[in-house]
């Protein structure tokens, strides 16, 4: 600060200690006059505002000190005139002697603080401190303040909306925290909850309560207090009050711990009802397979010591044709009812176990004699004869049962198992309704054929099916009119005989996906034919079963982009059994595409001339058994005759099958028949060899037509 005009030397040294204090004052210090006229200021003051030495002059007045600190950047967002009247009105109001605070902001964003007080001596007497820092920390401070309860009311909603129980102590055992499950889960009473609630205290009211922790209560407290002294993770599993409790105890750094507490009563029902489920039939509750054969296993090894058992499988007769009739909420009940009545057969030593579908089974342990098991099967027969009634209606079914008596039979389960299954289908085979014991070499003809069932499965995937095509001759156009279709199938090795395998496919359903595969094997191997040479190909009776099998024959068809005039499908005369409407209906969508149907096998069935009424066939295939003796036979010369001239009267191509001998050829050309089939043309060929053939008879017809012509 500068003392002007000092008159003494007092006054000078006066003016020096005011100078001294001022300057050594950690805030800016200003004096105005009444009259708005700068008096005395320090250097704090200066720097504050950025005033040079040179630019601030006693007796400035205020306005120009004002437009001085607004060019060196001050007071941002204000004029100079505004401020300077804002300031001046704040000054005037200000004349009462009491100390009046405002804050103004200068260059660079920091934040002054003015104290200022009025005297009638001096005038007014300001203060100006840097408050910027100190408001930034305030406001940090704030901030955190701020944060740390949002963190508190996080922490709080996340702690008390899990679904678990937490509780957390100290390194001395006391609560610390804990959750409204935990509470919840052990009803503890508010006292318990309490922050510094000693651990063991908590423990020992739920003892009392009845808690039960696979322990007594003094090992459970030992227990505790060693993992808690090892500083290790702990686990326990108790019971309180019906409810199934995991504990789980985490220690901490600081040597306190958290345990959370899950009530899992109902994961471990559901995981009882999973184990139960896993092995015991949904419809039924019986044992499953999985089942049985673990109790199989079991019995093991009192066969190895010469103790006897019997394995009965039992097989409920005609269940799929009531499955199919009366709907499959019938057939549930049957299954219900037929296990009731099996299970009334049993002893409590015994382990009927449903297998799926309409197959049980059944362990007898131990028993004296075969003889015991053959009362048992006699029993379940006897049972299952009689009527059920369900849901107002009568169902009658009955049981075929198979034994296996071990040792004798075996002492391995699958061994047992599979002799059971053996004899069963023995059973079945000599008309059901009986029980029949398993015999050694029973099984050959069996196990070929589950060997080819097997097989067959994989055939398609494996691409072990082909096709091979016997030519059928037209004996007026004396060329090939028409090409069978025939299945062969090369598995292990060697080629099996349709005749093996075709009655196994039809009786598993496979036959569907196979005749299928035939069906378009067929149509594109016979686009690449002369356009007038057609295609015949079976169909099984059981692909008639597909509702579908009118698509089908047109997907294959436009697959191959084969015109459906040149396929011909053949059917026998079982098809028309039933003569159902949804079978002759197919067969007339599939006529009216343009398809030929041909009857195949004519004259070996019983009707077979009613079956020409009930549909308009394109053509009739004469079976071969009457060409053996159709040279030395005057009687099956007639039944020729006769065929040929019925299927000419109804405007029917007839083709005579089995031609072998140039003699029967001769014969059936002389009758009138329209093709002819047999090695004596032809056998069948592969697909390469046929074309060279069909190739062979087109150069051939070209070359005689160009000679006739």
């Amino acid at each position: 600060m500068r003392a002007q005009d000092a008159v003494s030397v007092s006054e000078m040294a006066e003016t020096l200690l005011l100078d001294a204090a001022l300057e050594n004052i950690p805030s800016g210090f200003v004096v105005w006059s009444p009259q708005f006229r700068l008096v005395m200021w320090n250097k704090h003051w200066q720097d504050l505002y950025g005033f040079s030495d040179s630019a601030i002059k006693r007796g400035m007045s205020l306005e120009e000190v004002v437009e001085l600190s607004a060019k060196l950047g001050n007071h941002p967002g204000q004029d100079a005139t505004t401020f300077y009247e804002n300031y001046t009105e704040i000054l005037l109001a200000n004349r009462s002697g009491a100390r009046t605070k405002s804050q103004e902001v200068l260059r660079g964003g920091r934040t002054i603080e003015t104290a200022l007080i009025y005297s009638e001596a001096l005038g007014w007497i300001v203060s100006h401190e840097d408050i910027t820092d100190e408001i930034a920390r305030t406001e940090n401070v704030a901030k955190r303040k701020l944060e740390l309860e949002r963190q508190n009311i996080r922490l709080d909603a996340a702690v008390n909306n899990i679904s678990i129980g937490l509780c957390m102590c100290d390194p001395k055992g006391r609560l610390v925290i804990c959750n409204e499950p935990y509470a919840r889960i052990y009803n503890l009473p508010s006292a318990l909850l309490r922050p510094g609630t000693q651990l063991e205290d908590i423990l020992a009211h739920l003892f009392e309560q009845g808690m039960s922790a696979g322990s007594t209560t003094e090992e459970y407290f030992a227990w505790r207090r060693d993992v808690i002294a090892r500083r290790e993770y702990g686990k326990n599993i108790h019971e309180l009050n019906g409810r199934t409790i995991m504990m789980q105890h985490h220690p901490m750094k600081d040597g306190g711990w958290v345990t959370t507490h899950e009530d899992i009563t109902e994961q471990r029902q559901n995981e009882a009802r999973i184990r139960h489920l896993a092995r015991h039939d949904a419809l039924t509750d019986l044992p499953n397979r999985i089942e049985f054969l673990e109790q199989m296993a079991k019995t093991e090894a009192g066969l190895a010591r010469g103790e006897m058992a019997a394995v009965l499988y039992i097989d409920l007769d005609h269940f799929k044709a009531v499955n199919d009739t009366l709907g499959h909420a019938v057939g549930d009940e049957v299954i219900k009812q037929a296990s009731a009545r099996l299970w009334g057969t049993t002893r409590e030593t015994d382990v009927l176990a449903r297998l799926g579908g309409d197959e049980f089974a059944l362990l007898l342990r131990p028993i004296e004699s075969a003889a015991d098991a053959a009362k048992v099967a006699d029993r379940i027969i006897k049972a299952m004869c009689a009527p059920m009634n369900i849901g107002g209606q009568q169902v009658e079914i009955g049981a075929s049962v198979g034994i296996a008596v071990g040792p004798g039979d075996g002492v391995k389960t699958d061994t047992l198992v599979k002799n059971a299954d053996l004899a069963l289908y023995k059973a079945k085979s000599e008309g059901r309704s009986t029980y029949h014991f398993f015999e050694a070499g029973m099984d050959a003809d069996l196990q070929q054929r589950r060997s080819i069932e097997a097989g067959l499965r994989l055939a398609l995937a494996r691409g072990e099916l082909r096709l091979v095509f016997q030519p059928l001759l037209g004996l007026p156009e004396d060329r090939i009119t028409c090409v069978e279709a025939l299945l062969r199938w090369d598995h292990d090795d060697r080629t099996i005989s349709p005749n093996e395998f075709i009655p196994i496919a039809e009786e598993t359903g496979l036959i569907v996906a196979i005749g299928e595969w035939v069906l378009r094997e067929a149509c594109q191997t016979a686009v690449t034919w002369p356009d007038d040479v057609r295609v015949a190909v079976n169909l099984s009776p059981i692909q008639f079963k597909n509702r579908d099998l009118v698509g089908v024959v047109q997907a294959a068809l436009s697959d191959a982009g084969l015109a459906p005039t040149r396929l011909e499908l053949e059917i026998t005369e079982s098809l028309l059994l039933a003569e159902n409407e949804t079978t002759l209906k197919a067969l007339h969508d599939l006529r009216a595409m343009g398809v030929r149907i041909s009857m195949d096998d004519f004259g070996t069935g019983y009707s077979s001339l009613s079956y020409l009424r009930s549909f308009p066939f394109d053509k009739i295939k004469i079976d071969r058994s009457f060409m053996a003796d159709l040279t030395s036979r005057d009687d099956s010369q007639a039944i020729i005759k006769a065929i040929i001239g019925l299927g000419q009267s109804l405007g029917m191509t007839t083709t005579t099958e089995g031609v072998e001998t140039a003699e029967q050829l001769a014969l059936v050309r002389e009758h009138g028949a329209s093709e002819v089939q047999g090695f004596l043309f032809s056998p069948p060929l592969p697909p390469g060899a046929l074309a060279n053939l069909l190739h062979s008879d087109a150069a051939k017809a070209q070359t005689t037509g160009k000679k006739a012509s």
